[in-house]
């Protein structure tokens, strides 16, 4: 094996004891079939060494390719007596979006679980300390759901996190005189709707892994696939609910928009209605041809002035009986 950047090995005794493998010490596990021993590599994928390691492991072409895989989703492969699993992350990573999900791929069978990250993940750390601090899986099964459960735990705060803008932004949306920021509201549906592209599938994987007829995956390993199946599902339901309040926001906001300009726009009308009128009255008056009325009176300007605004007031009158004014 290589450095610890590129490979973390640990031998379990089925007991709940683990141990650290270093670079030179080789996983010995007894060969009776009988023993509840097993091991767990874990790569990283670019690493110098990871390939010709995953090729020496004894695993067919199916299992490395999948490994080994550009892009993954959520899923769960039964494959001979092993199980295919991939499993998706926030991303916690300094200056990283949580949104961009990282991948961990995972091959299980009873004696060894092999797994591969491209970029690290906080719950796989988790799971290094707590084997460190003596708090070791006793199956394979359990290391898997162990690890699921992780993963729902490093993502319920960044899915709080998003509940508690989403809260905020429906508090502003009572006061009529708030601005709500487009760009902040766009945030959270568009994490809201990354994130449950893949809870989902997530769910479904250990769903489908906690029903499998696997001979190495005990009845309290099930459960514990059943807890965490249903940790992902409670997420991606918050989630759901999420991206539906911001959905409702933002039509909240475009109606908002909308009663706005369509006062202004009945403002710009009612005031067009009354000075149509009035222009076209003070137009045939400024026409120069013979025979115009008051011409020769002196007060005749002030009278077309008076009869001007009180058919402005007329109208007025008017609109305000219609309900258009108030």
């Amino acid at each position: 094996m290589s450095d610890r950047s590129e490979v973390d090995a640990f031998v379990f005794d089925g007991e709940g004891v683990g141990k650290r493998l270093g670079a030179n010490d080789p996983a010995e596990l007894p060969h009776d079939g009988a023993s509840p021993a097993f091991t767990w590599t874990h790569l990283y994928l670019n690493g110098q060494n990871t390939i010709s390691w995953l090729e020496q492991s004894g695993l067919d072409r199916f299992v490395l390719d999948a490994l080994t895989a550009a892009e993954t989703r959520p899923r769960c492969t039964v494959h001979g007596d092993g199980v295919l699993l991939n499993l998706r992350g926030v991303n916690l990573n300094p200056g990283a979006e949580p949104e961009d999900m990282v991948s961990i791929r995972l091959w299980i069978e009873k004696t060894r679980v092999v797994s591969v990250w491209l970029r690290p993940l906080l719950a796989v750390r988790d799971l290094f300390e707590a084997i460190e601090r003596g708090h070791a899986p006793a199956t394979p099964g359990e290391l898997v759901a162990r690890l699921a459960l992780r993963l729902a735990d490093r993502a319920e705060p960044t899915i709080a996190t998003f509940n508690e803008r989403i809260d905020t932004l429906e508090e502003a949306i009572v006061d009529e005189a708030a601005e709500i920021p487009q760009q902040h509201l766009g945030d959270v549906r568009r994490v809201s709707i990354v994130l449950r592209r893949y809870m989902f599938p997530q769910r479904d994987a250990l769903t489908t892994l906690e029903v499998e007829d696997l001979s190495w995956l005990t009845d309290r390993d099930r459960s514990r696939l059943r807890e965490a199946a249903e940790r992902v599902t409670r997420l991606a339901e918050d989630l759901d609910s999420i991206r539906d309040r911001a959905q409702v926001i933002h039509d909240q906001v475009m109606e908002r928009r909308a009663e706005v300009m369509n006062k202004q726009m009945l403002v710009l009308s009612i005031a067009a209605a009354v000075f149509l009128p009035l222009g076209l009255l003070t137009g045939l008056l400024g026409i120069n041809v013979g025979g115009m009325p008051g011409i020769d009176n002196a007060w005749a300007f002030w009278i077309v002035c008076a009869l001007l605004v009180a058919m402005a007031g007329g109208l007025i009158w008017s609109f305000r009986r219609l309900g258009l004014l108030r």
